[in-house]
């Protein structure tokens, strides 16, 4: 049996939409993937299967699923056989296939982060046992939320290249979830009325 063979199976498993506790195994180990993906940065098949008890085997065709489906890509590689995987760096476009899926899978483990943090924040070390949560609601044309969204995206540029140059970390410096979702609120009303 080939590696195509093992791909075309899998997908026909996936699609058949059966609910099978292999299906929940699979959907676990790509969001434990995803997760580390976005924790560290970058790792290949053998990194993953090291830190998330998994086989190299398995990991590796996880991420190459992933791949397959637009979440991740290769990273560069130093040389040698050593295959990186990280996240995709530009989100696949609005309307493809693979922008919604991977949105409520990002907004999930953001979630699952955030109350693993609520949980387990007491053994965090002294100087890292506060966070910088914050909502606001605001007023704003779509223009404007959208220009408020470039603000925080530009507040952020400086520090995004340490994921791939960790030299360029300061000491100190650990992995910080930043997490931003601007969307309207829509009225409560049955009717659909908008509401102020």
């Amino acid at each position: 049996m080939t590696e195509d063979d093992l791909d075309a199976s899998n997908d026909r498993t996936a699609d058949a939409g059966t609910g099978t506790g292999e299906e929940l195994r699979e959907h676990a180990v790509r969001t434990a993937l995803l997760g580390l993906l976005a924790e560290v940065g970058a790792v290949t098949a053998t990194e993953a299967a090291s830190r998330l008890g998994h086989s190299s085997g398995l990991c590796s065709f996880h991420l190459r699923q992933l791949a397959r489906h637009g979440y991740i890509e290769e990273a560069p590689r130093s040389g040698g056989r050593a295959r990186p995987w990280r996240l995709r760096q530009h989100a696949p476009d609005a309307g493809g296939p693979a922008a919604e899926p991977f949105g409520d899978l990002a907004r999930g483990l953001e979630d699952e982060s955030w109350q693993r943090w609520l949980a387990q924040r007491g053994k965090a070390p002294h100087e890292w046992r506060h966070d910088e949560a914050f909502s606001a609601i605001a007023y704003l044309t779509p223009e404007e939320m959208s220009r408020v969204a470039d603000v925080i995206r530009r507040a952020l540029a400086p520090y995004q290249d340490r994921e791939q140059r960790p030299l360029a970390r300061p000491e100190g410096a650990r992995p910080v979830a930043l997490i931003s979702r601007l969307f309207p609120l829509l009225p409560h009303g049955a009717d659909g009325a908008e509401q102020e």
